[in-house]
């Protein structure tokens, strides 16, 4: 596959990469669990979904891959009054092919009439076959690329923006989207065992991974999710309505704030880290000096599967 492929297009010939990410057929993938603190990369998801008027056009058996004692059905009343079940699943969200209402609220761009949406619970058992059936309905949606958002708690100080990690393990994915390949070793996510199955069939992938604040134990967490958001725009060049999420953010930072008025060790951590992270963020700040600080958070804290620090390279 050529690095560059030229496409037709008014005056001179623009370029569009092959990786699928910018005008071609994606599928957003995010997962409740383990890869969704804050519940930030289900509610960028949804709101993708929401936004586009997504129909479920694939989904798994639930009693294949879901223990439902870990991962309990819930019971909910309709509009009409009447008591459902709802179970545990995955499915795949694809275009109703009835046209949307032409307003402020549509996502916009290259690709956003055949963006296809993936949501769903991680599953207790069979991940290859799950992960195999999903990338199976991928190949029959005639998906070109996938982006998989995840989040993981993180020595983040809420006032700052909240980082977002991309990665791939595909090499035209990183040179034409400028990427890091992720270096971690250990325990993984369903994500990537997505991404694995997707790569091995020609799908290629790239993870974003936004940084939540450990010590903000409310979810969901709207500044993470206009973080994710922010970064699907960039790598795809999708325009995608913001809503009232960017006044739950401020009121989200807003009620931190508040929390760590009334504490004082809270308040001086947080210090603590917008000292570190405004560091690392300076224009003088080195390349020495960015993994100096990450190594500092190495020894500080110790990983724990969703719930330990985050890092660029820890994310699988």
């Amino acid at each position: 596959m050529s690095p560059e492929i030229p496409v037709s297009g008014s005056g001179a010939n623009r370029v569009q990469h092959p990786t699928g990410f910018e005008g071609g057929r994606l599928l957003i993938v995010a997962f409740e669990g383990w890869n969704d603190a804050g519940e930030a990369a289900t509610g960028a998801a949804r709101l993708l979904a929401e936004r586009l008027g997504l129909v479920e056009i694939a989904a798994v058996d639930p009693e294949l891959y879901f223990d439902y004692q870990f991962t309990r059905p819930t019971i909910q009343v309709d509009s009409d009054g009447v008591r459902r079940l709802s179970w545990p699943g995955a499915a795949i969200l694809g275009p109703s092919g009835i046209p949307q209402e032409d307003d402020d609220e549509i996502v916009t761009g290259p690709g956003a009439d055949t963006l296809h949406v993936l949501l769903g619970a991680e599953p207790a058992r069979t991940w290859k076959g799950f992960a195999a059936e999903l990338i199976d309905a991928a190949l029959s949606a005639d998906v070109e690329g996938i982006v998989l958002l995840g989040a993981m708690l993180a020595d983040a100080p809420h006032t700052r923006p909240l980082a977002v990690f991309a990665s791939s393990e595909n090499p035209e994915v990183r040179a034409a989207l400028g990427v890091e390949r992720s270096s971690y070793e250990g325990p993984v996510g369903i994500l990537s065992v997505i991404a694995d199955q997707a790569e091995r069939v020609g799908i290629p992938t790239v993870s974003l991974w936004a940084s939540v604040p450990h010590y903000v134990h409310n979810a969901p967490s709207p500044k993470a999710v206009l973080a994710l958001l922010g970064k699907v725009e960039e790598l795809t060049g999708l325009s995608i309505p913001r809503g009232s999420l960017e006044d739950e953010a401020q009121a989200w930072e807003a009620s931190v704030d508040a929390l760590a008025a009334d504490d004082e060790e809270m308040a001086g951590y947080i210090q603590q880290l917008e000292q570190a992270r405004d560091a690392v963020d300076a224009p003088q700040a080195s390349g020495e000096a960015i993994a100096q600080e990450f190594e500092r958070y190495l020894r500080r804290r110790g990983d724990q599967p969703g719930g330990g620090p985050w890092r660029p390279r820890d994310v699988g």
